[in-house]
């Protein structure tokens, strides 16, 4: 049975918001938020020294004006480089941010993060580490709900180590073999799968071993609606302009 309640209401913005800005920035943030969201995901990772930064792929080519693998440089290098073209023209110029601008931000609205930890592939560990304990650092007593979600055993198994108060949740694409054992080892309070691999069965799995069950990523009201009446404890959502957080 895990330790910690699942801090997070129903709905999630996914990235900031979704796909209507550049993701996990600063600007997707307050667009997520100008469209009345106020819990959100974002994906987290380590630069070459040690600065925790909002980036997805392990790469920067897709989302930003350098290419390469982002966690070989520091943040000094990382700080320049433009996340916001490759949008549009609107958000030229828009930073990488830091953990810290996010939350400083998440904190000033009052607003819930679901913080993905994505660590550079080989430093899963140690990247579980080094957010939870700047995620100690930042988000003391009286601070919005935070939790980390993390594809990554390794990476949760970290966090766990340096922040064992901030719940934590297992992502899975698939439900390979021993995800449950895992998940319960590790002592999340919720697993957050794939709409599309969440039935009856999986959900009881989830619910009878103590944990709340979460699908991402969502983007039409008739497969929410679906997933609700399955009894999802959350959905994580890309249609921030079309879907309501309504509770």
């Amino acid at each position: 049975m895990a330790e910690q309640s699942w801090p997070l209401p129903f709905w999630i913005a996914h990235r900031g918001a979704g796909k209507l800005a550049p993701e996990n920035t600063l600007a997707a943030f307050r667009v997520g938020a100008s469209h009345g969201w106020r819990a959100f995901e974002c994906d987290v990772k380590l630069s070459a020294d040690g600065v925790p930064f909002l980036l997805h792929d392990a790469t920067l080519d897709r989302t930003t004006s350098a290419t390469g693998t982002a966690g070989d440089l520091p943040w000094s290098a990382l700080c320049r480089i433009d996340a916001g073209s490759w949008h549009g023209r609107t958000y030229a110029g828009e930073p990488i941010p830091t953990l810290s601008t996010i939350a400083a931000w998440l904190f000033a609205n009052r607003f819930a993060l679901d913080l993905e930890i994505k660590p550079t592939p080989g430093t899963e560990r140690l990247t579980g580490e080094v957010i939870g304990r700047v995620a100690t650092e930042l988000w003391g007593p009286g601070s919005p709900p935070l939790a980390f979600s993390s594809f990554q055993p390794e990476a949760l198994l970290g966090a766990r180590a340096t922040a064992a108060h901030v719940p934590r949740a297992l992502l899975l694409d698939k439900a390979w073999e021993g995800w449950l054992k895992v998940a319960t080892d590790l002592g999340c309070q919720a697993v957050i799968t794939d709409h599309r691999i969440m039935d009856a069965g999986l959900l009881a799995q989830v619910h009878g071993a103590g944990m709340r069950g979460l699908v991402y990523t969502v983007n039409d009201a008739d497969t929410a609606q679906a997933l609700r009446t399955l009894g999802v404890d959350g959905i994580v959502t890309d249609a921030v302009d079309r879907l309501t957080p309504h509770d």
